[in-house]
């Protein structure tokens, strides 16, 4: 794909030069910025459409000032009306503002943790693959129901009661059968005589189950190693917002910082939990 384009880039140069007499110097101010966006931007067909997703371009160029970003977008439009007029529909999604997180929370190292469970309670497995296998936020996990949860996927309730499916892995789904098998939860995955637990317990369980195998983490943390290790096994970004539930992009942008230059896969083969 990335190759095709590259090719209609020589075209928009040449155009530029013969056509619109441009000075080399110009030139090169279209140049650079659409080779780059195609170098580290997620180009795909969707609904006879070629969508140019430049969310992690839009994060590198995020500290230059508003002039100089504008320019590059300009330039990156100007293409992409060139390949309109070759017949090609195009669409360019992410290219609204971004600011960048100055500090990133650092990742956990899951192959460690996976190893470190062996000898953990099968709570404490549950509590901590639920919310690495899901991404969820703490609050998220504490109000999972067991009618929310599917062979293929789960619902969660997110921030501003928006409902969201995420896909399941299996072992994450064998491993709930198991602990609801024992544990015998009447509505919700964890709870006490039928009443969800709260926030604090959860995170507190979470916190004496990262003890018992000798983890210093926290919730967010493991939240982030999901949408990490997604990027980097070649997620797209556009999926990995929706799974995390963030209302744009914006939020979830952060997380091109770790990884520019990923390949694009289909989420069920990027989970890392799907190659257990």
């Amino acid at each position: 794909m990335k190759t095709v384009i590259v090719e209609y880039l020589e075209q928009f140069i040449i155009y530029l030069q013969e056509l619109r007499n441009y000075s080399p110097l110009t030139i090169k101010t279209y140049k650079t910025p659409i080779e780059k966006m195609i170098e580290i931007s997620e180009i795909y067909e969707e609904n006879d459409k070629l969508i140019f997703d430049i969310v992690k371009y839009r994060v590198e160029i995020s500290k230059q000032n508003s002039k100089t970003i504008n320019k590059k977008l300009s330039s990156i439009r100007s293409f992409l009306k060139f390949l309109e007029t070759k017949g090609i529909k195009t669409k360019l999604t992410g290219a609204t503002s971004i600011k960048s997180a100055q500090t990133l929370p650092k990742p956990i190292q899951t192959k460690n943790i996976f190893e470190s469970l062996e000898g953990a309670t099968l709570e404490q497995k549950v509590i901590i693959i639920a919310i690495y296998s899901f991404g969820l936020r703490i609050s998220e996990l504490a109000t999972l129901k067991l009618s929310d949860i599917y062979d293929e996927y789960i619902v969660v309730m997110g921030k501003g009661s928006k409902e969201r499916q995420i896909p399941s892995t299996k072992s994450a789904i064998d491993l709930f059968s198991n602990y609801i098998e024992q544990y015998k939860p009447i509505k919700y995955l964890f709870e006490k005589d039928g009443v969800a637990l709260t926030k604090r317990q959860l995170q507190y369980k979470l916190e004496k189950s990262f003890q018992a195998i000798g983890i210093k983490a926290t919730p967010h943390q493991l939240r982030h190693s999901f949408a990490t290790d997604l990027l980097n096994e070649g997620a797209r970004i556009n999926d990995i917002s929706q799974l995390l539930g963030h209302s744009s992009l914006k939020a979830t942008g952060i997380y091109t910082k770790l990884n520019t230059n990923t390949k694009l896969k289909q989420y069920n083969r990027s989970h890392p939990l799907n190659k257990v």
